[in-house]
């Protein structure tokens, strides 16, 4: 078992990589899309509301499968030899939609006497929102955030489709190998490890900064 420690610590790499990236590039896209969908305006909530339904609406397999398989099909400029830039923006795209929703709720249940006390002091809706209910809303994401993290850790898994080598590709090369499946027991554990240490700075962070009245 010694032995198949690099190559599982290698995959565990660039699940933690992958899942960092996605779930940022989720959070920075997530923003956009919740303030879109709240918008009184017409063209961005509907843009909005569709990508996020479209998202949540199809499975993460099938996006990266369009993503890395079927876009070279329609137009040899959209073909992506990196497979981890593939995973990342499948993993990247289908994040942002349900951190539009995390963030959405999270804006939503502020109290709305916080926009209208910022309103009467002069500030302009964007300010209000940059300035007063966005940070007051950060606090109330860690949680859900955390879920979504941990969740997008363990589909992470579904790389291995595209020959990305993640700790589920290194442990199915162990196994065509070695002949034993006797891998999937560290493999197991390695993720179990990971996902208890990411859980715990979730919580840690949770303890100190969420605050619910």
């Amino acid at each position: 078992m010694i032995r198949w420690l690099p190559a599982l610590l290698e995959g565990a790499r660039v699940t933690i990589a992958l899942t960092l990236c996605a779930v940022t590039f989720g959070i920075i896209a997530g923003v956009f899309l919740s303030l879109g969908k709240m918008s009184k305006n017409v063209i961005p909530n509907k843009i909005s509301s569709a990508y996020i339904f479209f998202f949540r609406g199809t499975p993460l397999l099938m996006q990266l499968y369009f993503i890395y398989y079927a876009l070279p099909m329609i137009t040899p400029v959209l073909t992506i030899n990196n497979r981890f830039m593939a995973a990342f923006i499948a993993f990247g795209l289908n994040s942002a939609a349900y951190c539009a929703e995390i963030i959405r709720a999270a804006i939503q249940s502020i109290d709305k006497g916080q926009m209208e006390a910022s309103r009467a002091l002069g500030l302009s809706y964007g300010q209000a929102m940059r300035l007063v209910i966005i940070p007051q809303s950060i606090r109330r994401l860690i949680p859900p955030v955390g879920n979504e993290f941990i969740m997008l850790l363990k589909d992470a898994s579904l790389v291995s489709i595209i020959a990305l080598t993640d700790i589920t590709k290194a442990t199915n090369n162990i196994v065509g190998s070695t002949r034993s499946a006797l891998v999937y027991i560290p493999a197991m554990i390695l993720y179990l490890i990971i996902t208890a240490v990411f859980s715990f700075v979730f919580h840690k962070l949770e303890k100190k900064y969420a605050v619910y009245e």
